[in-house]
């Protein structure tokens, strides 16, 4: 029997790493002979931060018919929980635990974590890494990286940049990049497991569906490109809005479908509680945070009306329950990930699910993933006009979508679990 931990933020959360842990887990538990454990946080982040991150509208239980347990043990805030979660994980005896690493900011708690539990040498630590540089810029990104992650046995990365950055980062630790191609890796050096971005299968097409009904009710016309996922300066919405409004001037056939929750606008901005937290979490931008990644005032909605986009621009302003992720993909011809920068897209995942052709800029790992002309087009960096020509190439010369069905048939979880399990296992 083999057991497993996978460490992140739990079921009851929303966002992408959540779904993305939850999914990891369901995965090994479809693996005969596993015992497969999820050990998650009860706050993820410092208790200034404004911010609710709870999904409080998806109904369905993600782990109905599986037989993980959930253990929500680890609070950021808390360095009392942090023992506690290495007694809960040792307690356990696993052979291997999975921390998902998503943001430099929990590199004080997981580097605690990580080194009690491989001084134990009782199980094997694997960091799986949604990034190594922060896309934000915050001035002690590197620090807390460092210190988080530098404890792992071994590392899964789902991008060649991602894998070049921890070699920056641990200049003097010696590494061996490993594909899953069944190959045998000998050596003392730390093992980088390369491997795609799975597909969720959480969130699936419904054939009974009617595109054309809702397509009326929300009000879009006949070439729809959507944006989905929460609103962070990074995902580049302001450049989306300008290139479909150069668009627009163009054809009058076509809508923006803009859906996700403004990341830094969940609490009641009128209550005392709220206000205090934004000011201490003000000053704490002000003091770690470089300048031009302050998202404080960052507004991009705000471009609807200046372009004067209102009749053409469906803007749905919340956080979208899992039961509903569908419709809005359903009723879409192209997904738009115009990023400033781009480490593997849980959005990105979710479009690949829905056979989506992509529309995204030619930074980060987009090129790696998305073949122009094949399975959706890339366009310049910062550069709106080819952005624009991009989204005309999108409706003149539509991508077939078996050609992003092929792109992502090999993209499974279960795959994805079993190349951990057999290059990281020993």
């Amino acid at each position: 029997m083999q057991k497993i931990v996978c460490f992140g933020p739990g079921p009851r959360f929303k966002g992408g790493i959540a779904n993305y842990n939850t999914s990891l887990a369901k995965a090994f538990d479809k693996i005969s002979d596993t015992e497969v454990h999820i050990v998650s946080w009860t706050q993820q982040y410092p208790a200034i931060i404004p911010r609710d991150f709870i999904d409080r509208k998806s109904r369905k239980d993600q782990l109905e018919g599986t037989d993980i347990k959930v253990h929500y043990v680890t609070n950021y805030n808390n360095p009392i929980s942090w023992e506690k979660t290495v007694s809960v994980i040792r307690e356990i005896k696993p052979d291997m635990v999975i921390f998902q690493w998503a943001i430099a900011v929990q590199g004080i708690p997981l580097g605690y974590i990580a080194r009690r539990l491989t001084k134990s040498s009782i199980t094997k630590v694997v960091f799986d890494l949604h990034f190594v540089i922060q896309k934000e810029g915050s001035s002690l990104d590197m620090r807390f990286t460092s210190f988080g992650i530098k404890n792992a046995n071994s590392y899964v990365v789902h991008a060649q940049q991602t894998a070049d950055q921890l070699e920056t980062l641990f200049p003097k630790q010696g590494f061996r990049i490993v594909n899953d191609d069944n190959s045998l890796v000998k050596g003392k050096e730390k093992k980088i497991l390369r491997l795609f971005h799975p597909i969720y299968d959480m969130f699936r097409s419904d054939p009974l569906f009617d595109v054309g009904k809702h397509k009326q009710a929300l009000g879009l016309k006949k070439h729809v490109f959507l944006f989905f996922g929460f609103i962070r300066k990074y995902k580049g919405l302001h450049q989306a809005i300008e290139a479909f409004a150069r668009l627009k001037k163009e054809r009058d056939d076509i809508s923006l479908l803009i859906v996700g929750e403004s990341f830094w606008n969940t609490l009641d901005d009128k209550k005392l509680a709220t206000r205090i937290k934004s000011a201490f979490f003000g000053v704490a931008k002000k003091i770690f945070l470089k300048k031009q990644d302050d998202e404080k005032n960052y507004n991009p909605l705000a471009l609807i009306d200046a372009f004067e986009l209102g009749d053409s621009v469906v803007l749905v302003n919340e956080f979208v329950p899992n039961e509903e992720v569908n419709k809005y993909f359903q009723v879409s011809d192209n997904l738009v990930l115009f990023y400033l920068t781009a480490t593997p897209s849980g959005v990105e995942s979710i479009g690949y699910n829905f056979k989506m052709p992509l529309i995204a800029t030619n930074v980060g790992h987009f090129p790696e993933t998305v073949k122009d002309g094949f399975n959706g087009y890339l366009a310049g960096d910062r550069n709106i006009e080819s952005m624009k020509d991009a989204m005309l190439k999108a409706i003149e010369q539509p991508i077939d979508r078996k050609n992003v069905a092929k792109t992502s048939e090999n993209m499974s979880w279960e795959k994805y679990a079993n190349a951990i399990l057999t290059h990281l296992r020993d």
